[in-house]
């Protein structure tokens, strides 16, 4: 038979256990399906505001 104070420490550890795997899972539903045979799009390369001479 446990005491009084036993039995509530237990019942602390079982609380974060099941907090610590409902984040975990939150956690993981969260992230969004990504289709690896989707296309993205790329867009264009910036051009060059001014132009810099280089000296040898």
């Amino acid at each position: 038979m446990t005491n009084r104070h036993e039995r509530l420490r237990m019942q602390r550890r079982i609380r974060l256990v099941l907090e610590e795997r409902r984040a975990a899972f939150a956690a993981r539903d969260a992230e969004p399906a990504v289709d690896p045979e989707a296309t993205m799009e790329i867009p264009p390369p910036q051009r060059a505001v001014g132009r810099v001479t280089v000296e040898y």
